[in-house]
């Protein structure tokens, strides 16, 4: 499941809707809506997300959240570590080949050590 077809999934439920009426509210099967919130699906299109915050007439700052969850909801990533150090692609490799093997807390917290180094990366650069 991708972060959001998890948030997909935690509002309709929330609001008691079932797939197959939130699919035909989209204008989508409820096939792929299941796809989606089960993570067979990539990110969907960007009419097809305002869609969905429309469905859960989502207001502005949830509207950016939401929209945050879709960019990181590639079910299948493909990093191109070529040009960068030995050490960049060691670590695309580490996460490749064993993040199945961490657990929910240690995901979590590998996630929030990376922001954390990614936006003091961003401030130096600015």
């Amino acid at each position: 499941m991708t972060p959001l077809g998890e948030k997909i999934r935690q509002m309709r439920q929330e609001r008691g809707a079932s797939q197959k009426d939130m699919a035909a509210a989209i204008g989508v099967s409820a096939a792929y809506l299941s796809a989606l919130e089960h993570g067979r699906r990539g990110v969907p299109s960007w009419t097809l997300l305002q869609k969905i915050i429309g469905y859960f007439n989502i207001i502005w700052d949830e509207a950016e959240e939401f929209q945050r969850l879709a960019e990181t909801s590639r079910p299948r990533v493909k990093l191109d570590t070529s040009g960068l150090s030995p050490a960049a692609t060691e670590l695309a490799n580490l996460l490749a080949e064993g993040i199945d093997r961490l657990d929910e807390a240690e995901i979590r917290h590998i996630t929030a050590s990376v922001r954390q180094m990614l936006e003091r990366a961003k401030r130096a650069g600015s």
